[in-house]
């Protein structure tokens, strides 16, 4: 019997309906900036809600537009908000539904990364988790097609998840790191820390990150050593905050859009 996961999340951090999730996405990408020197090898991009952080988001993802074609494959990263565990958790399920349609599990993939230290299968972790979900939406807007390789990172070793990248790394795949930044501060508190983390990111000096400064620092600090390793470099393409957005300015959250390139 094919193992489909279900939204967690939809009519809550987005439109549940296709309809108002289709018109909402295409008001997000429609006011983005799509302008990046080389085609994105990877993305960090955060998960609040649409309203939220969704402009952010949008600015991660218009960056792929003019390689859709390339594109065959999206690995995204994201951490684990419900469940404490270590390493990198896949799932069992071969599809992953959205109100816009079904993507496919590149299950070949998964089955390979389960050969990897650290890495196990926990459909827990994907149980109630919301940060890989809202990515694929945006996702499904951009790429034509593509197939998805679904991770969610509990406390896990930076060696561990850039090993990750490096085994599933190829000309037709995406990296994708799903992460906030800093959460709860007061605005011009969450400014300094935020812009404090982007210079660590652009500097891709990863053992300086914490989850105090991104909830996806353990996904990102992997994405960083491998980065670093490969010579890639990195463009911080908007760095706003709740406050900025839709929220009051006396308890806001951080986000950032990134690219690799």
């Amino acid at each position: 019997m094919m193992h489909v996961k279900h939204p967690n999340v939809a009519g809550l951090f987005y439109p549940g309906t296709t309809d108002a999730l289709r018109s909402t996405l295409q008001d997000l990408m429609q006011q983005a900036s799509s302008s990046t020197p080389e085609r994105p090898l990877a993305l960090v991009a955060p998960h609040a809600g649409y309203q939220y952080s969704g402009a952010v988001a949008a600015n991660a993802y218009a960056t792929l537009l003019p390689w859709v074609e390339q594109i065959r494959r999206v690995v995204v990263l994201a951490p684990s908000h419900r469940v404490v565990f270590p390493g990198i958790a896949t799932s069992s399920a071969v599809v992953f539904a959205t109100p816009l349609c079904d993507v496919t599990v590149d299950s070949a993939a998964v089955a390979r990364l389960r050969e990897l230290p650290g890495v196990v299968q926990l459909d827990e972790a994907f149980a109630q988790e919301h940060a890989l979900e809202v990515q694929l939406p945006f996702l499904q807007t951009v790429l034509p097609s593509f197939e998805l390789v679904p991770l969610v990172v509990g406390q896990a070793d930076s060696e561990d998840v850039a090993r990750v990248i490096e085994a599933l790394f190829s000309a037709d795949t995406l990296i994708v790191v799903s992460s906030d930044l800093s959460h709860f501060l007061d605005y011009e508190s969450c400014q300094r820390r935020d812009r404090s983390t982007s210079t660590l990111i652009e500097k891709m000096q990863e053992d300086k990150i914490g989850p105090h400064d991104a909830c996806g620092a353990f996904p990102l600090r992997g994405l960083l050593k491998s980065a670093r390793h490969h010579g890639w470099r990195v463009r911080t393409l908007d760095l706003r905050n709740s406050g900025d957005t839709a929220g009051d300015k006396s308890r806001v959250v951080g986000y950032g859009a990134y690219e690799f390139y």
